[in-house]
């Protein structure tokens, strides 16, 4: 059986297109109230028996058990579960899979059944509405599927369409009452299965959250606490696990009865990257004799590997293969390709003697991660059955992907993921920050590039990764169903199904804006110096953004329903909250350590603040740890304060800050947009504010504060009437802060420089000064992007042309990213581009009052090169100047992988000589697929290389600077 190839089945004699069936957004055949011809499942009080022959797979017979229960939420009332021949009555529900049980064989052999849309394929299933299928019988709701896995899928569709969400026992979603629940007598479901065969998740990293969880509930990760993760993932439509490894686990050394327990179930049986054979790392250190060494132990590896198999014969499984050194680590030098071919061929070999068949008829994957890789591209080969599992670089990047010759391996291969990670430049394992836009961008390359065999995730604990599961299981399943202009659609879908549709919309704000916000940089690489506090309003703007969507989730949470509110706190209210706080709490300690510097008697102010949001911090973790009486009790321990390099502290502290001691007397004394440096102070020249101008408009500012405990006086005077102060005069105690704006009806043409004089009871006076320009329109005006501030900052989205070649289009991405979007060159299989010419390019209309060297930086996605050649390149130009062509070469050096992925973009720049002022035309090229583009910046005042230019320093670039008409 394959996965499913085509969407197209004859169903009835008519040629109908599948309709695809998902986990989220699912056409309803169901109804809650009566209509002609429905089938009830409950009504009055009373429920429908639901057939199921014994002879059917025992993981079957329990999902349908499932079902009753989940009619039980709804209805209040449980049908009984029957094998046998029901005697007359008007309605039944019969379940059960194609070739396995009797009923469902018998109502196809009867023509009752159409079976032939899913007979023979993986996973599919159908559904319908069957009239006088069985003697006695007057309708029935039949659930078929192709094999075990499909019946299961088609009996949780019910569950999900009558109101059951799969995250009910995970998450707290509370399933609405309903008087009666009824299949629509029209119903004719067709699901032919998977575009991914396996999918599924590795819960990793598991310490001290879930580990502490799963002790507490269950005495540790044994078969009764992973009993409702399998109920979960088939509920997901997922049919793979990667179980807990972190020592000193052991998945079926710990409890036999987990392995018997997942095959049951339906689940796939596998081991991670590095644990192979079916053997868990930390099982070595228990039974190994001698090192971890194929080399100079490798009869001992040997009959430990065989004893890994040999448990687990009778059940489905994917068998890791290769070997990486003890604890997930790299081998050693000395390692080589004939070595690790050698290994590999030895495991095969024990394979075949373990299970008594062929091992190109044993599934197995190969994973080559971090160094595997390496081996691979130095020519090391398995043999073609084996599946190449290709991984991202942890952060969500994939490394490589199938080359044309490689997608012709009958092994295929697949995608090793991360939404969580232990490791380089820093361990993330608190919360979602990984947006699913940014899972669709990669995994749309994976689809297309034909890794679609397995498709398996890093989610940590998987608390509190419920929403991009979901999304990654349902893309797996249908990738075409989501393209990225759905992706709102399968947002609010989401939200919807889990708290009603009046609530959907900004349910899915919230939700995809946390993970956008987190996504820009982890929670646990967040620094006090991370955001700008003196350039472009940086810092007030990003926590602007964070307390904007406090108060939206606050204010929602007034509107949820009490019985869903356990709910909306750890899916929405706890990662926003928490989110939040901890930005506020490092912005806070960013103003410490500046106001330390410049001499502020506010700087004692910042530690309190700080203080403040770390206890907060510990609040809303009791929250969550008391929902549901201890339900979740340290599911949100893992740490995310206290990083000093990539490994997890051990125990949570405060960034570190510093107390001042001020004078008794009052000192005056000022700081101003642009400078760190505050006057008076040794060396500080004049101060200057960056220029304001007609075209942009906007404000200055400049903070007068106290070096003393007691208060002063201040006033400050323009040296113009056309520049505005608020507050022009008052009394400090700690600081205050001046707004300058400037009166444009009322500014000369032309560059003129205001100075304000700032002079008070204790100090000054200071003079500062104001750079004003008030261009000369041309005639017809701009229209373009026009400098101002020595720069451009221009988000990729607001092209003006976007130039196509018949095959190469531009998709917008909106919300990618770190700021407004992205846009990126499609389909992802498009060949490379020479720029020139009319090749495709993106077109920005620019405008430079000075003629001159210009610098331009792309702010691009830290994609990888995912082929081999020249890797990812786009070109850049102005007007008719040959395009300057550029390659992204994340893996130049660790340096800057590192800084690529911590910041969640790519920056590649170029120089260019505009040779008059006025409007430019600059140029972005497509070169390669696989780039996406999410801002420009452009200084038109740079300096030498490395050295400071018209741009200032801060973590996301200027504000968009608006287009002038």
């Amino acid at each position: 059986m394959k996965p499913r190839t085509r969407l197209l089945v004859l169903f009835l004699g008519l040629l109908l297109p599948l309709r695809a069936f998902g986990a989220v957004g699912d056409e309803s055949f169901v109804s809650f109230a009566p209509q002609a011809g429905a089938v009830p499942l409950a009504e009055r009080g009373a429920a429908t028996t639901i057939l199921v022959d014994n002879a059917d797979w025992p993981g079957v017979i329990r999902a349908a058990g499932d079902l009753a229960s989940d009619v039980q939420r709804v209805a209040g009332v449980a049908p009984e579960l029957s094998a046998g021949a029901p005697k007359a009555v008007a309605h039944a529900l019969i379940v059960g899979t194609v070739g396995r049980s009797p009923l469902i064989d018998g109502l196809v052999r009867a023509g009752k059944l159409d079976a032939g849309a899913i007979a023979g394929r993986w996973e599919a299933f159908t559904i319908a509405v069957v009239d006088q299928p069985l003697a006695g019988v007057g309708r029935a709701v039949v659930i078929a599927g192709s094999d075990k896995r499909g019946t299961i899928y088609g009996i949780y569709e019910v569950s999900q369409q009558i109101g059951v969400s799969p995250w009910y026992w995970w998450a707290d979603v509370p399933v609405a009452k309903r008087d009666a629940v009824y299949v629509k007598a029209a119903t004719r479901v067709v699901d032919p299965g998977p575009v991914v065969q396996y999918r599924g998740i590795f819960i990793n990293d598991e310490a001290p959250a879930l580990t502490g969880w799963a002790q507490e509930k269950f005495g540790g990760f044994n078969h009764r606490m992973y009993a409702p993760m399998f109920e979960l993932l088939l509920r997901l439509r997922a049919n793979y696990l990667w179980p807990a490894m972190w020592l000193p686990r052991a998945f079926i050394d710990d409890d036999p009865e987990n392995a018997r327990l997942a095959d049951e179930y339906g689940i796939v049986l596998g081991t991670s990257h590095h644990e192979p054979l079916m053997r868990a790392h930390d099982e070595w250190s228990r039974y190994g004799q001698g090192p971890w060494n194929y080399a100079h132990n490798d009869a001992a590896l040997r009959e430990f590997w065989r004893g890994g198999v040999a448990r687990v014969k009778d059940y489905e499984k994917i068998v890791t293969i290769g070997m990486r050194g003890d604890g997930d680590e790299a081998m050693s030098e000395e390692t080589n390709v004939a070595l690790l071919e050698r290994i590999v061929h030895d495991q095969r070999q024990i394979l075949t003697e373990t299970l008594g068949r062929p091992a190109e008829e044993i599934p197995q994957l190969w994973a080559l991660y971090k160094e595997v890789q390496g081996y691979y591209e130095r020519g090391m080969r398995v043999p073609d059955d084996v599946i190449l599992l290709w991984c991202d670089d942890n952060w969500g990047n994939i490394r490589r992907l199938p080359t044309p010759e490689e997608r012709r391996r009958p092994g295929g291969a697949g995608v090793y993921y991360h939404f969580d990670y232990v490791g380089g430049p820093r361990n993330y394992k608190w919360l979602n920050t990984v947006p699913i836009s940014k899972v669709w961008e990669q995994m749309h390359l994976a689809w297309q590039y034909d890794a679609n065999r397995i498709w398996i995730v890093n989610v940590g604990d998987l608390k509190p990764m419920e929403f991009p599961i979901e999304f990654f299981l349902n893309y797996a399943w249908n990738p075409a169903r989501w393209p990225y202009e759905r992706l709102d659609a399968y947002s609010r879908a989401w939200a919807a199904r889990e708290f009603g549709p009046a609530h959907a919309a900004e349910v899915a704000a919230l939700i995809n804006g946390y993970t956008r916000l987190n996504g820009r940089r982890k929670p646990e690489m967040l620094a006090p110096d991370m955001l700008s506090l003196v350039n472009y309003g940086e810092a007030e703007r990003v926590v602007g953004e964070w307390r904007d969507l406090v108060a939206r989730a606050e204010k929602l949470q007034r509107s949820i329903a009490p019985a869903a509110r356990d709910a909306y706190f750890q899916l929405v209210l706890y990662p926003v909250k928490a989110s939040a706080n901890a930005q506020e709490l490092y912005v806070a300690a960013g103003r410490n350590r500046l106001y330390t510097r410049q001499g502020r008697a506010a700087a004692n102010t910042q530690i309190e603040i700080a203080r403040e949001h770390f206890s907060r911090d510990a609040e809303l973790v009791d929250d969550y740890h008391a929902l549901g009486g201890g339900r979740w009790n340290h599911m949100m321990s893992q740490i995310k304060f206290g990083y000093t390099y990539w490994q997890t502290p051990d125990i949570e502290s405060m960034p570190p800050l510093t107390e001042v001691r001020a004078g008794v007397e009052p000192a005056m004394a000022i700081a101003i947009e642009g400078a760190e440096t505050a006057w008076p102070s040794y060396g500080a020249g004049r101060p200057v504010l960056p220029a304001l101008d007609a075209i942009q408009q906007g404000t200055r500012w400049i903070e007068v504060f106290n070096r003393g405990r007691r208060p002063f006086t201040y006033k400050v005077t323009p040296s113009h009437p056309w520049v505005k102060v608020a507050p022009a005069s008052g009394t400090v105690d700690e600081m205050v802060r001046l707004k300058v704006s400037v009166d444009w009806d009322a500014v000369p043409l032309g560059d003129t420089e205001a100075t304000l004089r700032i002079e008070g009871s204790a100090g000054g006076p200071f003079t500062v000064a104001l750079p004003v320009r008030s261009p000369e329109v041309p005639a017809g005006g701009f229209d373009a992007f026009v400098v101002t501030d020595n720069h451009l900052a221009i988000e990729a989205p607001q092209f003006d042309r976007a130039v196509t070649d018949g095959e190469v289009t531009w998709k917008v991405l909106p919300d990618f990213g770190r700021t407004q979007g992205g846009v990126a060159p499609m389909p992802v299989l498009a060949a490379p581009r020479q720029p020139g010419g009319a090749s495709p390019r993106l077109e920005y209309a620019t405008y430079f009052f000075d003629a001159g060297e210009v610098a331009v930086e792309l702010h691009c996605a830290p994609s990888l090169d995912f082929q081999p050649g020249e890797g990812l390149q786009v070109a850049v130009s102005f007007d008719d100047e040959a395009p300057q062509v550029l390659k992204l070469g994340t893996w130049t050096t660790l340096q800057t992988w590192e800084v690529a992925v911590a910041e969640g973009a790519r920056k590649i720049a170029s120089r260019h000589t505009l040779k008059e002022p006025g409007r430019h035309i600059l140029k972005v090229w497509m070169v390669t697929p696989g780039v996406v583009l999410q801002r420009i910046v452009v200084d038109a005042r740079p300096g030498a290389p490395g050295k400071p230019g018209g741009v200032r320093p801060s973590y996301l670039g200027p504000p968009a600077t608006v287009r002038a008409k």
